[in-house]
């Protein structure tokens, strides 16, 4: 029987230690032993049998608890960990957290609503993957007669200035404001860089408020802006389930 091998780099971030970049760092910096060897290179195999050491320690040993966050982003907030313009960041909302964390799909400055964080680089980046089809739901106010024609386009993707996107659901709504504002109901497969306020612009309308009130079998639900409220580990398993299978699942 064959014995299945995997790359050193992915190996550790399937453990949640670190991401697959980050677990390509600690490698170059030799800090990755197996079987009591240093490795410097990512491209270096390894199976199961195999003992991997970070610093010392097994990464078994270390991998840590996997917690998810969901945060109200506020407009004015960007999505960064360092700015260098000393922008408000979304990490300035967690001050009392400690250890590792990582937002998943990312918000522009000015949108709002639902953003994830993880302790997890492994499930961080498969919760971003167009490929795990996790629908991302948002409200759009806009001005603009947003056509028909426009509807039906969308719902079999369309091409932008050479940029392909996948298709996107809009179902519009009545006018809550004002007889120059309407809202619809935007769904996205994949979230391109302000891909809403792009595709909104092709069609003639100005997008003017955007709210991510879902993220997968995330709701925003009654979170209010700057607010967060940690996942339960029910629903985190869950998720688990839903991503990795009943035989993959990331260490706890």
């Amino acid at each position: 029987m064959e014995i299945k091998k995997t790359r050193l780099a992915k190996k550790i971030a399937a453990s949640g230690v670190a991401s697959r970049r980050e677990a390509e760092k600690l490698i170059e910096a030799g800090r990755v032993l197996v079987n009591g060897e240093s490795v410097k290179t990512p491209v270096f195999f390894v199976t199961d049998q195999d003992k991997i050491l970070i610093d010392g320690k097994n990464i078994s040993s270390i991998s840590e608890e996997i917690i998810i966050w969901k945060f109200y982003k506020p407009p004015g907030v960007i999505t960064t960990k360092h700015d260098p313009q000393n922008r408000k960041t979304v990490f300035d909302f967690f001050p009392n957290i400690d250890g590792r964390l990582l937002y998943v799909g990312r918000l522009d400055y000015n949108s709002e609503g639902l953003l994830l964080f993880t302790n997890n680089g492994n499930l961080a980046r498969k919760l971003e993957l167009p490929s795990t089809g996790l629908k991302r739901t948002y409200l759009a106010r806009f001005r603009g007669n947003f056509p028909e024609t426009g509807i039906r386009d969308l719902k079999n993707g369309i091409v932008l200035n050479g940029t392909r996107y996948r298709p996107i659901d809009i179902k519009l709504q009545m006018a809550r404001t004002s007889v120059v504002n309407s809202w619809a109901t935007v769904t996205l497969f994949e979230g391109k860089n302000r891909e809403i306020r792009k595709v909104m612009e092709h069609f003639g309308c100005q997008v003017s408020r955007l709210v991510r009130v879902g993220y997968g079998p995330f709701k925003l639900g009654n979170l209010s802006p700057g607010k967060f409220s940690r996942v339960s580990d029910a629903e985190v398993l869950k998720l688990q389930r839903v991503i990795f299978g009943d035989g993959c699942f990331l260490k706890n």
